[in-house]
């Protein structure tokens, strides 16, 4: 499991607009954090379109959170950004996906479908506000 770049700058884009009673511009954020303007864009239209910021256009547009911070989960926000589910390896949600061919003889696929299973519950269970 690879965080990016992406899910740094969302995560750090919401803590800021979390304290923030108006809405945030692009250029403000990205000069408060000190990261490309055209990149946290790209990356703050993902969460607006799926429901996780608002967008407002105009003078005093920007993004503001579109939920409390406690509604929002890291898992949510994490596979947004990335484009795909947190997977700890290929196969650790499903073994017909196991890119060694040995489906139901491979021996470490409990281990690895348990570890998948905290993963995502540590990432489900844990919110914006948890991190604020």
């Amino acid at each position: 499991m690879l965080l990016t770049r992406a899910s740094e700058y969302a995560l750090l884009s919401l803590i800021l607009m979390s304290k923030q009673s108006h809405p945030e511009d692009v250029d403000t954020l990205s000069k408060r954090l000190d990261i490309s303007r055209s990149f946290l864009a790209k990356v703050l239209q993902s969460l607006s379109r799926e429901g996780v910021l608002n967008s407002y256009k105009g003078v005093k547009g920007g993004f503001a959170l579109a939920k409390k911070p406690e509604d929002i989960s890291l898992k949510q926000v994490i596979e947004i950004v990335e484009k795909k589910p947190i997977i700890v390896f290929e196969c650790s949600r499903d073994i017909a996906t196991c890119p060694s061919g040995k489906g139901s003889f491979c021996l470490i696929w409990p281990f690895l479908n348990k570890f998948q299973h905290k993963v995502d519950e540590f990432f489900t269970n844990l919110t914006l506000k948890d991190i604020i």
